[in-house]
């Protein structure tokens, strides 16, 4: 099992357009069988703050989704206008270094 953090900072104004876009996601997730279960957490002390905390069976899974054309479907939706900031992400647990993805999605272009 691995977790991945992902945490944004969604521009002022766009909140509800990022929870519907994280709504896409979720549901295409769902029908992975590597997938175990997400949730998206937003920040009662700094408006536009989000974290989405995702489990999977394996890295690779997670890996897999994330360069797949179902992910870039939902979330080529032109970052630069929803997110204030490159998101940051985490990987915890599995028996990979934490690395981060390849993609073009700005999800797998976290910046350290």
């Amino acid at each position: 099992m691995v977790t991945i953090g992902m945490n944004y900072e969604v521009r002022e104004g766009k909140a509800e357009a990022f929870e519907k876009k994280f709504a896409l996601v979720l549901e295409a997730m769902r029908t992975l069988p590597t997938h175990a279960r997400t949730e998206l957490f937003r920040s009662v002390g700094a408006a536009g703050r989000y974290l989405i905390v995702s489990e999977w069976h394996s890295r690779e899974g997670f890996d897999a989704f994330i360069a797949s054309e179902a992910f870039h479907r939902v979330t080529d939706w032109g970052a630069s206008a929803i997110l204030a900031s490159r998101p940051r992400h985490e990987v915890y647990g599995g028996d990979t270094a934490p690395t981060l993805p390849t993609g073009r999605c700005p999800v797998a272009h976290a910046a350290r």
